[in-house]
């Protein structure tokens, strides 16, 4: 019955239902199976994170912990989904019978919606279906229904959604250009996310006997994709100039995102310490595989022409240099040995990643640049006692997001021409030359369904790289289990060792090596050699199947009411597509 009171609950709630950035806390809870993916090398032996497993070896029953995980000593909040959604039904339940206006009981209650869906649609992801209590649990009121199905989850997701949508209309939140309030803008788009991963492969199987496909999924996902394209036009959201600065840039003028989680260096306990697991040693970082590019990961990037590598006509690729002639996100994106990199106000500074560089880490042959700061001072880098850090906000969904997820429904359900035109936006925008002829970007080639989608897929890799979503991609699409190959990364090596002296020799107060033109292949091979490193810890790339659904550890299982395990698991019999 009181605004203030009810205001600090939700905010609260959102402290916990609104992703962050990756790899913000030591993965001891195996939810690293979530992080693992083909774009970076997330080569972390803890014992508990299983997180190489989840691309390469079956898991047990007790390595996701997604649910809910009793023996976690560190209270990570958030880390128990049913906690966060006895929060909403709590609201839901109650603040309909306090005394706020019916105006203030629609603001909180579409946003508690909102979040309720949000949690629960992470949970369907991973689980197919799930436990789906909409009722505040007491002593009095345990729910002992068991699991779902996929399609009654899905159905209570948009449910809450649609409420969402009605009870938001009108709703501007004033405060901080409104980031982070969740709007009706917002909430459409997530509905759109929502009905398009239900189209999706991973719950409408193409070729399963026992699961037939259901077109009209798409059919209805591009309706629900279209709208939620066209009111983020209509709302002035337009993709960024500059690819570079999607993240840099917050508020008002970032007319790109969508939803994001506001963060902030100087305010006590709202930061990250992104920026110190993404920089270089020599730049008081302490960088993390988890933002370590792949080769999968570089090899990835299109020319400049948007042609596949080994493809264009124009742009040669060549395996040693192989940042040149690509698509302009890589440079973005990539931090390279000899390559630029401005940090800690050197807009000039270059990389240098070749092993015993002075200063730097070995084994780190190329960085990622997207979430550090150039002009952060090194006393800045570092998010210690809950403040400090770089305070970028993250976005947890952007305009380039629902142009894609529009794109793959105008594919599926036969408007290639729509589908080019989407991502020939993002392409222009990237920075990738239109091309000679017929090209179109790169878009030239395809004439067909298939090959859409799988450009699409491998344009979503490169678009949204490092921003946690490859690994979601790769189930939704089913394309996980065709991995091959092995967990590979990417190191720079002397040519000679005694070549060390001679590149970081110092002459009128400048190394050598900065006034190397590493663009030259003679000379950078002169200096250096590429090494391709493979995690010697785990196997090749092989993910069952069956994983494209986890079951609930044998924790929540034996402890919980008529929790089944999946199928494919043992002891499982739940088939959430049922």
């Amino acid at each position: 019955s009181t605004e203030g009171a009810v205001q600090l609950h939700l905010n609260r709630t959102y402290d916990v239902v609104i992703p962050t950035f990756p790899f913000q806390v030591t993965i001891n809870e195996r939810n690293g199976v979530h992080l693992a993916s083909d774009e970076n090398y997330f080569a972390e032996t803890d014992q508990y994170t299983r997180a190489a497993l989840g691309l390469q070896g079956e898991l047990t029953s007790n390595d996701v912990r997604w649910a809910g995980n009793r023996y976690n000593n560190n209270n990570v909040a958030g880390e128990n989904k049913y906690f966060d959604i006895q929060r909403c039904n709590e609201a839901i339940e109650y603040i309909p019978q306090g005394s706020l206006s019916e105006a203030q009981k629609k603001v909180f209650l579409g946003q508690y919606y909102a979040l309720r869906a949000m949690t629960y649609f992470e949970l369907v992801k991973v689980y197919g279906g799930v436990p789906l209590p909409l009722k505040p649990q007491t002593p009095e009121l345990v729910y002992n229904e068991g699991r779902k199905s996929a399609k009654e989850c899905f159905a209570a997701i948009l449910s809450d959604l649609d409420n969402a949508i009605t009870m938001l209309d009108g709703f501007a939140p004033q405060d901080a250009n409104g980031r982070g309030k969740i709007t009706k803008l917002i909430a459409t788009n997530l509905k759109a996310k929502v009905l398009f991963y239900w189209a999706s492969p991973q719950f409408n199987p193409v070729n399963d006997a026992k699961h037939p496909y259901q077109a009209s999924r798409w059919t209805d996902a591009l309706k629900a994709n279209k709208e939620a394209y066209d009111m983020c036009i209509s709302a002035g959201k337009k993709l960024m100039a500059n690819y570079a600065d999607i993240f840099r840039v917050e508020g008002a003028t970032n007319t790109e995102a969508i939803l994001v989680r506001t963060h902030s260096s100087s305010i006590e306990r709202r930061g990250h310490d992104t920026e110190y697991k993404s920089r270089p040693t020599s730049e008081g970082g302490g960088p993390t595989t988890g933002f370590m590019p792949s080769i999968k990961m570089l090899e990835a990037y299109p020319m400049k022409d948007g042609l596949p590598i080994g493809t264009s006509a124009t742009y040669t690729y060549d395996a040693t240099m192989f940042w040149q002639n690509r698509d302009p996100r890589f440079d973005a994106t990539i931090a390279y040995n000899g390559g630029s990199f401005p940090l800690s106000g050197n807009l000039n500074r270059r990389q240098w990643t070749y092993n015993t560089a002075i200063g730097e880490s070995n084994g780190n042959g190329v960085y990622c640049k997207r979430f550090t700061t150039p002009t952060l001072p090194v006393s800045g880098v570092r998010y210690t006692n809950n403040i400090g850090g770089n305070g970028m906000d993250w976005i947890e969904l952007r305009l380039a997001e629902v142009m894609l997820n529009y794109a793959d429904c105008l594919n599926e359900t036969g408007d290639l021409a729509g589908a080019k035109n989407m991502v020939r936006q993002i392409r222009v925008r990237a920075g990738i030359v239109e091309g000679s002829g017929s090209n179109d970007y790169g878009l030239g080639i395809i004439t067909g369904s298939t090959e859409m989608r799988n450009l699409i897929l491998k344009e979503r890799m490169v678009e949204f790289a490092f921003e946690n979503k490859r690994n979601a991609d790769l189930r939704r699409s089913r394309t996980m289990h065709l991995l091959t190959g092995n967990m590979q990364k990417l190191e720079v090596a002397l040519v000679k060792t005694s070549d060390k002296a001679i590149l970081e020799a110092v002459n009128n107060g400048v190394m050598f090596r900065e006034t190397l033109n590493t663009n030259d292949k003679a000379t950078f091979t002169k200096y250096f050699r590429l090494v391709t490193t493979t995690n010697g810890n785990y196997g090749a790339y092989s993910t069952p199947e069956f994983h494209y659904f986890y079951t609930f550890h044998n924790d929540f299982v034996n402890n919980g009411f008529n929790i089944v395990p999946t199928v494919g698991w043992p002891g499982g019999t739940f088939d959430p597509l049922d």
